[in-house]
């Protein structure tokens, strides 16, 4: 059954930014993740969603899978950077009925 992953993001650093989702991209890569919306403004037909924060959705074959990628060597450097780069809320929801 796939996961995915739901950031709702806010840049705080462009510059660090770039480079949190140019090793982000790689990694989610790695582990079988695609984007399926990326840095999008949702259009909230209810209730508020605050201008300058923006969503992304990323698709895994597996919550096993999303977790092996949050958890990987090869994402721990992304995240180190996040911690300066982004203000983020990160969710992780199986699909299915």
């Amino acid at each position: 059954m796939p996961a995915y992953v739901m950031s709702e993001v806010e840049v705080l650093d462009e510059s660090r930014a770039a480079t949190y989702r140019e090793l982000a991209a790689a990694s989610i890569a790695r582990y079988g993740g695609r984007y399926l919306a990326r840095g999008r403004q949702p259009d909230a037909v209810e209730g508020e969603w605050p201008e300058e924060r923006r969503m992304v959705i990323v698709e895994f074959p597996s919550m096993a899978e999303a977790r092996r990628w949050y958890e990987s060597p090869e994402y721990a450097e992304a995240l180190e950077i996040r911690k300066d780069a982004l203000d983020r809320r990160l969710l992780f929801v199986e699909g299915g009925p």
